[in-house]
């Protein structure tokens, strides 16, 4: 997987406002004819669209559904190659207690790649309350899946969520038929030994899975790399290693030019360029009462950038608050995931925040701008010296009220034109005073690590990082 980062680089850099879709670098001349084009909506809660971007098709493999679209292009096709081009299909089963970073950003990251992903309820309802107090809204029951063919089963881990996992039968007869008829599965963190092993699905397999957890594998079959593929079956280690969990599936499903791409999308390809983390005009953060998160949330707003940042945060004990600016609690992200916010913004208005978090999300991003009472809050934030944050595209929110002004920042690299003032292009995450700021996507875990070690020093934010099973650097 280095070596696939590293060949990333020598690719042309993404156009951003088409990063909900895969590269068009990959797309052939020709299209799969509307016959057959597979045609993945929404849920009417996230009709917020417009000028949708087009999706990811290489010569190999035609993706029609991905997460934010359901267009279809028309060119004739012969029929020969309609049928040769299946859609890829996609099953990761959510129960109480799944860790959410991980069934968010294999959710999110497969939708970008093409494949239909099914988010499935293995609960009596499809509210599910993860591990890190996060509400998830799954797509359907397990139940409805028990007749369906997957290219992929996909098992995140979590406590208890790998246990409930473990329990559901009918997830069970998915899964076994899954490797019986070797096809793709996968799992990661606890749910490769909790789960996947009383199954008895990891039988001549070498496997990896969470530190916490490995003592429980067959020791001559237990590896402690962040990636183990055995034939059909791949698994890894935790949140932290979930962007190369999910890129790898994708190679997988679609090609190496297709898990390329993806990587490029995430800024994978050019993490170990830039430096971590950057600050300027140090000062001191730490608060005597427990900091207090607010994180407003609208209609497209990223769902790997929202949901990673909350895990992270809750896991160092921060109080946090994910408040909708829509009508309502249930909020559709970028890619069709919809979480259910804690709050409405408006009555969290009159509370104090140590920090104010704006995720990024094209459309999200736009939906934020437009809120008054938002643009209130981060000026009485900003007046009142309390801190302030922005990942990906939402600098621009800040940039539009004067809140960048002499201040040293970074952004997603497709809007840092747009952005006045010093910007730095050359670090996942800058702090300057009382502003923090990310490239986004991949660089999100750095972006709250950092925060958490502004509030409470390095050695929570290195303890916490050892949980996700991700490295962390004091600078």
């Amino acid at each position: 997987m280095n070596s696939l980062m590293a060949s990333m680089s020598s690719l042309p850099p993404s156009n951003f406002p088409a990063a909900t879709t895969a590269a068009a670098a990959l797309r052939p001349a020709l299209f799969v004819s509307a016959s057959i084009t597979h045609r993945w909506q929404l849920p009417p809660t996230c009709n917020f669209y417009s000028n949708l971007p087009k999706t990811l098709s290489s010569p190999s493999h035609i993706r029609t559904a991905t997460s934010v679209v359901s267009i279809t292009e028309t060119t004739p096709l012969n029929t020969e190659a309609e049928v040769s081009l299946p859609l890829k299909k996609v099953l990761v089963p959510i129960g109480y207690g799944t860790e959410e970073m991980e069934a968010v950003i294999m959710v999110n990251i497969l939708r970008q790649a093409g494949a239909h992903v099914v988010l499935a309820s293995v609960e009596p309802q499809l509210e599910v309350k993860l591990s890190g107090g996060t509400i998830l809204v799954a797509d359907i029951s397990i139940s409805e899946c028990s007749d369906q063919i997957f290219d992929l089963v996909a098992l995140p881990g979590g406590m208890p969520g790998s246990v409930r996992l473990r329990d559901c039968k009918t997830l069970e007869a998915i899964t076994r038929k899954q490797a019986e008829e070797k096809r793709l599965y996968g799992a990661i963190c606890a749910a490769p030994a909790v789960t996947l092993l009383p199954w008895g699905l990891l039988k001549r397999k070498k496997t990896t899975c969470h530190p916490a957890f490995i003592h429980k594998l067959p020791t001559f079959r237990a590896v402690k790399t962040n990636l183990q593929i055995s034939d059909e079956l791949t698994t890894s280690r935790g949140p932290g290693t979930c962007f190369q969990f999910s890129v790898s599936l994708v190679e997988q499903l679609f090609g190496e030019n297709a898990s390329m791409e993806i990587g490029k999308l995430l800024l994978m390809d050019t993490a170990d360029e830039v430096s971590r983390k950057e600050e300027f005009n140090e000062v001191d953060w730490t608060v005597d009462h427990t900091p207090r998160v607010l994180i407003p949330i609208a209609n497209g707003s990223e769902d790997i950038e929202v949901v990673t940042v909350v895990d992270i945060l809750r896991r160092a004990k921060l109080d946090v608050t994910v408040a909708s600016l829509e009508k309502t609690l249930t909020v559709c992200g970028s890619h069709g995931i919809k979480t259910v916010a804690d709050n409405l913004i408006k009555n969290v208005a009159d509370s104090i925040f140590d920090l104010i978090i704006l995720p990024g999300g094209i459309h999200g991003v736009d939906r934020l701008q437009k809120s008054k009472l938002l643009k209130k809050l981060l000026k009485e934030q900003v007046s009142n010296g309390r801190k302030y944050g922005a990942i990906c595209s939402s600098p621009l929110i800040l940039q539009k009220q004067g809140l960048l002004q002499d201040k040293k920042a970074t952004a997603h690299p497709s809007i840092v034109s747009k952005l006045e003032g010093n910007v730095i292009v050359g670090s996942q995450v800058v702090i300057d005073g009382g502003l923090v700021t990310c490239r986004g996507l991949s660089s999100t875990p750095e972006f709250a690590l950092a925060v958490i070690a502004k509030f409470f020093g390095h050695g929570r934010a290195k303890s916490v990082a050892s949980g996700l099973v991700y490295e962390y650097r004091a600078t």
